[in-house]
This record gives C-alpha cells, structure tokens and sequence, in this order.
C-alpha cells in the first residue's frame, strides 16, 4: 500500500453503501481521504454507514454529489446507467470530479452525461467478493482491480488502485463485457456448480457432502489455475462412454441432468482440442450422451482409470 502522505487527499462521496461501497468508502478512508457523504436509503444501507463510515453525512444523491472531488458509485449493474444520467438531469456534477463506478460489466462509456459536465470517469472493479463488514478491509490487500479509465488518467486510477493495497490489471473498454463474463463463470457458476454437486450426494444419502467434496474441488481448481486442460480428469476426460451414460441414467427426472449434459459437452471439446480425446472416443461419449434416453437404461462404469 502506498504511503498517503504529501498525496493530494479527496472528498469522497459514497453513492449506494452496499457491500461494496461501505468497504471500499471506509478503505479510502484509510488511506487518508475523507468520506463526507454518502447516499443511503434502507435502513440497512444506513447501518453500514453508520458502521463503516461513522463521519459520512447521509444526504440526497445529488447533494452527496456535489459535495465531494471523488463520488464512487456503488450500485447494481442495472441501475448504473440511470444513475449517472439523473445526477447529470439534477445538474449535481461538476467540473474537474472523478467519478469511480466498481461494475466489472461496464468500462467508462456509460459515463458520458457526466462528461458533459467535465467529469473523468473510471471503472475499478474490485475482484473480490463482500460480505460488506469490517473484516472485508483485510481481504483488499493484493486483489485485483481490473481499470479502464481515459488513457491520460490512467495513473490516477492506477493510484487509486494502490492506495488501496490492490494490484491494477488493466481492461480496455471493449473487454469488459467479455471480462466480467469470465469473472462471472469462474465464480458465480462455480457455487451454482459446487452446491449442485452437493445436493445430488445428500439425495444419496451423503449426511456431509463438503466433507467429500473439500480436498477434492480444493485439488481440481489448484490444478486448473497451475495446469489449465493438463488439470482434466474423470470419465469424460477418458472417454468413459459407459461411466457417462449412467451418470446420465442416476440424474434423469432431476433438474440435475441438463448442466450435466452442457457441462459434459463442454469438457469433450476442451479434451478433445488438448488431444486427451480422440475422434473414436468424442464420437461414442456424444452417442452415449445423445442416446441415453433411446437406450432405456445404462451400463455399469468402469472403474479403471483415473479418479474421480
């Protein structure tokens, strides 16, 4: 973390004292910067502040707004664009503030009414989950913001970035959609995929699904993030054709069996392009995953090869 003193320091305003905004508010603070206000409407969003940023006064967003040299915009990705718009309607920008939005779907495009009025927008987009409490401030240091910002204020953002203890990754303003897709897969799917997994043991009588699962997952993403496709086990991987098809079989009448399939498909190409597959072998699992439902039941798998 960088050493704030002789930096200039700001007055931040908190637009959305979410998980995200409480933090990151009471980060800057940290740091030095002073946050005078924030816009906080539930009675939640009022705790937070109250909690985190104790000397922030609560006001309308556009008086919040006007008061401050940096606003950071802490809102859901769908209301960003409203947001920045109707504080340009109400006329509560000004000239020479920075504008900071923390959404990992948008770049600095959306900051265009507020340009009108001489505002330099950025997008740092923290990559880290929030529980919005105050253990989250030592979760910051070393994370990943990933930044676009107009290139002459590229050092402001990455400044900001360091204050804070992250590590700026920059992304030009035409990646973000397909970056926050990625961040998206690889987070947000994975809990979808992880507590799928586990509720298709408890239907097996599994008391402690996590127990199972924990070195296993915590080996597969290791292996992953070090060994990309080299990482690929299972019975897809070795086209198991038979193992498939009666996983297929145990799944069928659950809601279970659709990601299987897409999940399964999936890692054929992948092990298919990284020469684990061969063409013999992706043409009998697709067969098998086509014509589970023809063939009426499923052979036994095998239990040779590599595990799981």
């Amino acid at each position: 973390m960088i050493d704030p003193v002789g930096a200039p320091r700001l007055r931040v305003a908190v637009i959305g004292v979410g998980r995200v905004g409480s933090v990151l508010g009471a980060a800057l603070h940290r740091v030095g910067h002073r946050v005078v206000a924030v816009a906080a409407v539930s009675g939640e969003s009022r705790a937070r502040a109250e909690r985190l940023l104790p000397e922030a006064e609560v006001l309308p967003a556009d008086e919040a707004v006007a008061s401050a040299d940096l606003v950071l915009l802490t809102v859901g990705d769908d209301q960003l664009i409203d947001l920045i718009g109707g504080l340009a309607a109400t006329g509560a920008w000004r000239r020479g503030q920075l504008a900071v939005h923390t959404s990992g779907a948008y770049g600095i495009s959306v900051f265009g009414p507020a340009e009108a009025f001489g505002v330099v927008g950025m997008a740092l987009h923290p990559v880290m989950t929030f529980a919005g409490r105050s253990e989250d401030l030592q979760r910051l240091d070393g994370i990943p913001y990933g930044i676009t910002a107009p290139e002459p204020f590229r050092p402001v953002a990455e400044t900001i970035v360091l204050e804070l203890g992250g590590e700026p990754v920059w992304v030009p303003e035409y990646a973000r959609a397909g970056y926050h897709a990625a961040l998206s897969m690889g987070a947000n799917h994975l809990v979808t995929l992880v507590n799928d997994a586990m509720d298709v043991l408890r239907a097996g009588g599994i008391d402690d699904p996590s127990r199972i699962l924990t070195p296993l997952l915590t080996a597969s993403l290791d292996n992953a993030l070090r060994l990309g496709d080299d990482a690929l086990t299972g019975p897809v991987s070795r086209g198991d054709a038979r193992t498939v098809r009666a996983h297929l079989a145990a799944l069928d009448g659950t809601p279970f069996r659709e990601p299987y399939v897409a999940m399964a498909l999936r890692t054929m190409k992948r092990a298919r392009q990284a020469g684990r597959l061969n063409a013999g072998q992706f043409a009998e699992l697709l067969a098998g995953i086509e014509g589970t439902d023809a063939a009426g039941s499923a052979e036994r798998p095998s239990s040779e090869g590599d595990q799981p």
